[in-house]
């Protein structure tokens, strides 16, 4: 075994970060064992150093990360600080100063990961970010190496686990979304500004970075069509227990039939019950990965928190320190597919409808008309009426997006319609 340490420099240490340095400190040996070389721990970047951290070496504390970074005598750099800057500023840093990076960065990675990977690449540096999708949940690996073989042609799953929890109160519970939601931060799910989470960023941000390994092009966070969860209310919640159905945060990554573009998208959306993913309940996340040769993959556990992705960026360090000691690197970008990202309107689907109507003749047939001249079919209709008001819940069968947006429009447009209730699209079967 190598005698001189790797040396690593720690940006960050909160919830992830202290987790981080408790680790490297207690299983110093294991992690020397697995590596073929001690692994020192030789600087800490922190914002507040007067803040108490237990089991955190107080001697390791600095406020200037950049002249940490820039030592160079750093092999490794483990950046957690989260965020476009100073995270990127520090990285490319980093790597022009003879490190190789691991990050938990998801918005980074997805805002800016081609410039990184070029970055990293020019001064011969490692880039690894498992930790920034699903905490401990290992999917960029498998992506990026174990079905490097295959062709992906659809990732779907559970990303964030505080709008899973969220919805999963309303679905057991019957709670309305404020009431959910002030039950996730009251337990720590959430944060005192849940906008990241509940506008569907966070969950945008992963759905970037796994459309982009797995069909092999880059994929942006502006490419990422989003939609949260503050309108699901608890009739829509209802509605699809009625249909068999539960309401998911869902992350959908596609391939196009003809293979010539990609879609990435994040919105609610029913699905059945037989689904696996309706039974991921609370704040755990789950992935379905389907491949031609592999066929369909699912990987499940806990999607955040600081030990799951504390253990998440300790594997990346691991791979990485390996990589050093070998004189080499592991894989980088690759997007050598180029494929075009399709917008929203091409996606098919089907979609749940809830119209508010006038109860009286005729209403059913004007809305079915207005459904036929913009080419989408209805499946089922279901009506209720009372006091002259009436509500119409329509299921239709696939169809475009565009398609449903243009229905939907006309449709408001009726005297007879007092409302859109809400739109919700039917994935999983």
């Amino acid at each position: 075994m190598r005698t001189r340490p790797l040396k690593v420099a720690l940006l960050g240490c909160g919830v992830v970060g202290s987790e981080v340095a408790r680790i490297m400190t207690t299983h110093a040996d294991d992690l020397a064992a697995r590596i073929g070389a001690p692994v020192e721990l030789a600087g800490i970047a922190v914002r507040r150093p007067d803040k108490v951290r237990d089991g955190v070496p107080a001697e390791l504390v600095t406020t200037d990360a950049t002249a940490l970074v820039k030592r160079g005598d750093i092999d490794v750099v483990i950046e957690v600080i989260g965020g476009i800057e100073p995270a990127r500023g520090l990285i490319t840093t980093a790597f022009a100063h003879g490190a190789s990076v691991v990050s938990a960065n998801k918005a980074l990675v997805a805002a800016d990961g081609a410039a990184l990977h070029a970055a990293a690449q020019e001064h011969g540096a490692d880039l690894y970010y498992e930790a920034a999708v699903a905490g401990a949940i290992p999917l960029v690996r498998p992506l990026r190496e174990s079905l490097a073989g295959d062709k992906v042609n659809r990732v779907l799953g559970i990303v964030n686990g505080t709008t899973n929890f969220i919805l999963d109160k309303m679905d057991g519970s019957g709670a309305g979304y404020s009431e959910a939601l002030d039950e996730a931060t009251a337990l720590g799910y959430a944060e005192a500004d849940p906008t990241a989470d509940v506008e569907g960023f966070d969950a945008a941000a992963k759905a970037a970075i796994l459309a982009g390994i797995a069909f092999h092009t880059r994929v942006r966070l502006d490419d990422v069509h989003r939609e949260g969860i503050t309108e699901v209310t608890a009739a829509d919640i209802a509605s699809a227990k009625r249909m068999g159905c539960t309401v998911k945060l869902l992350a959908i990554c596609e391939r196009a039939a003809d293979g010539a573009s990609v879609t990435a998208r994040v919105h609610p959306a029913m699905i059945p019950l037989s689904h696996p993913l309706a039974s991921v309940r609370e704040a755990y996340n789950a992935v379905f990965v389907e491949a031609d040769a592999a066929g369909q993959l699912m990987f499940y556990g806990p999607g955040a928190g600081g030990s799951p992705t504390a253990s998440a960026v300790l594997g990346d360090l691991v791979a990485v320190c390996r990589n050093k000691l070998a004189g080499a690197t592991g894989p980088g970008e690759s997007a050598y597919t180029r494929l075009p990202v399709s917008p929203m309107g091409d996606v098919v689907t089907r979609y749940h409808i809830s119209l508010d109507v006038a109860d009286k003749p005729g209403v059913l047939a004007q809305v079915a008309t207005v459904f036929a001249e913009h080419g989408v079919s209805i499946d089922t209709v279901r009506q209720q009426g009372k006091d002259g008001e009436a509500s119409l819940v329509v299921v239709t069968h696939r169809a475009a997006d565009a398609a449903l947006s243009s229905t939907v429009g006309a449709l408001r447009e009726l005297d007879t319609v007092r409302g859109v209730a809400s739109i919700m699209r039917v994935e999983g079967e």
